[in-house]
């Protein structure tokens, strides 16, 4: 697709765990290939972070390193990708991107999608749909000199997932960036209003972002896995507490709830503008 200045710009801004794939991405290749359970790994990495008052996210990434470094596995950026190539996704998702800029497309929209995630970049970048995003805000490795990831980067917890918004918001791509995304600019002639995104999460680490894009008359999405009815009541209890306005299954096919609801925000937006332009003419019979 051809990019049009002219455009609108609506973005699409994912968690990942458990919104576009079900579970965390670390289950899939690295915490087996640690001689790890699932509930092993997480019990005690929230353990660690319990009795040293750290930050869980910080906790489970130098985990990580550890474990790895334990079992003598690789901690090269191309071995973290590696393990994204196991990644599997909910229904729909393979195909959901090219489907929705297309539709955006035909309404005279730019999609950009992007990923705000507590999971592994490294990680993400391996998986197949990498590719389709702008850019993907998510946890990161610190790398020495012989590629080897020793510390972390980038922690990114349900709080300071805020922050991606706010540089998605005026088109500023680089994490360690703090001075143009501090600098005053009007909000109509940001790169994405705020307005215009639409945020899809699946839970508690996305409450803070989803209150603030809704807040700021953007979109909030709550999705729960249709596989497992326990996700729907987590999600729905967001609903009642007025967090999210809306709530779909996990399912991106087309003519999915989610397929619908997205193109129809769409379709919404482009009227809205189309108001916005007609705003204080005068028109005569």
């Amino acid at each position: 697709m051809e990019k049009n200045d002219n455009a609108l710009r609506v973005a699409l801004i994912y968690d990942f765990d458990g919104t576009l794939s079900p579970g965390n991405m670390q289950e899939y290749d690295f915490i087996p290939a640690v001689g790890k359970s699932n509930s092993e790994f997480w019990e005690e990495s929230n353990a660690i972070s319990a009795e040293q008052d750290a930050d869980p996210i910080l906790a489970y990434m130098s985990k990580m390193i550890l474990e790895a470094r334990a079992k003598g596995l690789s901690l090269k950026r191309e071995a973290f990708r590696d393990a994204g190539r196991n990644i599997v996704f909910f229904e729909g998702v393979r195909t959901w991107f090219r489907r929705v800029n297309e539709y955006g497309a035909s309404r005279g929209i730019e999609v950009l999608h992007y990923i705000n995630s507590s999971g592994i970049k490294e990680i993400i970048e391996g998986t197949e749909i990498a590719s389709e995003f702008k850019n993907i805000y998510a946890c990161s490795f610190l790398y020495d000199d012989q590629g080897v990831a020793y510390w972390p980067a980038v922690g990114v917890n349900y709080t300071n997932k805020t922050q991606f918004i706010y540089k998605i918001n005026k088109g500023v791509e680089s994490v360690s960036d703090s001075k143009l995304v501090n600098q005053y600019l009007e909000e109509d002639k940001r790169p994405v209003q705020m307005k215009h995104m639409i945020y899809i999460g699946d839970g508690t680490t996305d409450i803070p972002c989803m209150r603030l894009v809704d807040s700021q008359g953007g979109y909030a999405i709550a999705v729960y896995n249709p596989s497992d009815p326990d996700t729907y009541e987590s999600v729905r209890r967001l609903i009642d507490e007025k967090r999210v306005s809306f709530v779909c299954p996990a399912d991106y096919r087309e003519e999915s709830p989610i397929d619908h609801l997205v193109k129809t925000i769409i379709d919404k937006i482009v009227t809205d503008n189309e108001l916005k332009i007609l705003s204080g003419r005068r028109f005569r019979f």
